[in-house]
C-alpha cells in the first residue's frame, strides 16, 4: 500500500464516483461490506458510516459490518459481551447494531468502505483490510487526505463526510428515510459546530433541509449530542480550563490558548476519553487568540491533540508537519513526549505556519 503525500485534492470526478457505485453493484450474491471508520470516532466518522451502512442495508445487502479501530466489545447486563461501546452522545444512533468488535470485522471483505480517515494511519490495524478486500472506497473531506486506498471520493470542499456519503447514497438511488437522516445530521451537525463554521455553506443548510424533510427533530438531536454529559465531566471541565494558558505572543503574534488533560484527571472524575472531545469549543473561545489547542493524554508519553484557529492560521499544516492533518481551521496529531514537549513542537510549527 503506498500513500502519497497530502495535497490539495479537487473533488470526486464523475468517474470516481461510476467506480464506487460500480463496486457497490458488483458485489457477488451474498458478497460481505465491511465499514470502517477512523479511531475514536467522532459524530461525523460514525454518522457518515452507519448512515452509509443502512443505506446499503436498504439496497438489500445483508453481509454487512461497521467498526473502527480500537473497538471492543461491550459489556451487556447480562454479563455477556456486547457491542463495542461508542461515545454516549451517539449511542442512540440507528444502524448500531451493524457494529461489530474489530476483532470480529470480516478479514477479506467483497468490499472495503473507510469514513472520514485521512490516512490509513487513522485505520489502525484495519488498515490491512485495504489489501485483502476485492475493493476499496475511501469517503473522506479532508486537504491532508492522502489518497490511500483504491477508490477516492475525497472532497476538500465538503463540510463534512456526511456531504460524500450522502452524494454516494443519491447516486445509488437510495432514498433518505428518518433513520439514515438521523445519522448523517448528526455527522452534519457536529463537523460544522451546529452550523456555526466557516464550512457552513448554502449546500450544507440544503442537505440539512432535505435530511430534516424526513421528519427527524433538529432540536432532539442537537440537546442529545451538544447539550448533554454527566456531572462529572461538568467537573472535568472546570479542572482542565483552571489551566488553560494564553500565550499572546505566539503564531506571529494572533496567539494560542491551551490546555491538557490527564488519564489522572479522567480517573478522579469517573469520565471516559471521548467526553474531553467538546473541550476545544471552550478553550477557543478565548477572544485574546487565534490559535486553540488541548492535549489530551492518551498513554505513557502519548497525547491526542486537537487545534482549531479562527483564520489567522492555518492549524492543518502544523497539524501535518507533525505527523497529523485537517483542515485549515480544524486538525489534529498524536504527540510524544510530555505536555511541554508537545506544546513546545507547537510553538515551533506556529512560528513558521
Amino acid at each position: 500500500m503506498v500513500e502519497v503525500p497530502a495535497a490539495e485534492t479537487a473533488e470526486p470526478t464523475a468517474a470516481d464516483w461510476a467506480a464506487a457505485v460500480a463496486a457497490v453493484h458488483g458485489l457477488p450474491a451474498g458478497g460481505t461490506v465491511l465499514l470502517v471508520c477512523h479511531v475514536n470516532p467522532d459524530g461525523d466518522a460514525l454518522g457518515s458510516m452507519l448512515g452509509m451502512a443502512l443505506g446499503l442495508r436498504r439496497l438489500g445487502i445483508t453481509q454487512l459490518q461497521a467498526t473502527f479501530p480500537g473497538a471492543t466489545a461491550g459489556s451487556g447486563d447480562d454479563g455477556y459481551a456486547g457491542p463495542p461501546e461508542v461515545p454516549e452522545p451517539f449511542r442512540w444512533l440507528p444502524g448500531l447494531d451493524l457494529l461489530v468488535p474489530a476483532a470480529d470485522a470480516y478479514p477479506a471483505p467483497d468490499l472495503f468502505l473507510c469514513f472520514d480517515a485521512a490516512s490509513a494511519s487513522r485505520l489502525g490495524g484495519l488498515a490491512d483490510r485495504l489489501g485483502t478486500a476485492g475493493a476499496a472506497v475511501v469517503l473522506d473531506h479532508h486537504a491532508s487526505n492522502t489518497r490511500f486506498g483504491g477508490i477516492h471520493l475525497v472532497d476538500p470542499g465538503a463540510a463534512a463526510t456526511s456531504v460524500v456519503a450522502e452524494g454516494l447514497l443519491n447516486r445509488l438511488e437510495v432514498p433518505l428515510d428518518a433513520e439514515i437522516a438521523q445519522c448523517l445530521y448528526v455527522a452534519l451537525a457536529t463537523d460544522t459546530g451546529s452550523f456555526r463554521f466557516d464550512m457552513t455553506t448554502p449546500a450544507v443548510h440544503e442537505m440539512a433541509a432535505r435530511l430534516i424533510a424526513t421528519g427527524i427533530s433538529p432540536g432532539v438531536i442537537s440537546r442529545r449530542i451538544f447539550d448533554t454529559r454527566p456531572f462529572g465531566a461538568v467537573r472535568l471541565y472546570g479542572d482542565v480550563l483552571q489551566r488553560a494558558k494564553l500565550e499572546p505572543e505566539a503564531a506571529g503574534g494572533v496567539g494560542l490558548v491551551w490546555t491538557y488533560a490527564t488519564l489522572d484527571d479522567l480517573a478522579r472524575h469517573g469520565q471516559k476519553p471521548y467526553v474531553l472531545e467538546a473541550l476545544i469549543d471552550s478553550v477557543r473561545c478565548a477572544a485574546e487568540a487565534d490559535v486553540s489547542c488541548v492535549v489530551k493524554q492518551a498513554g505513557p508519553g502519548e497525547w491526542a491533540v486537537s487545534m482549531r484557529s479562527k483564520g489567522a492560521v492555518d492549524v492543518s499544516r502544523v497539524a501535518v508537519a507533525l505527523g497529523g492533518g485537517g483542515h485549515r481551521l480544524a486538525a489534529g496529531f498524536t504527540g510524544r513526549g510530555s505536555v511541554d514537549d508537545v506544546i513546545g513542537s507547537i510553538r515551533a510549527e506556529l512560528r513558521g505556519a
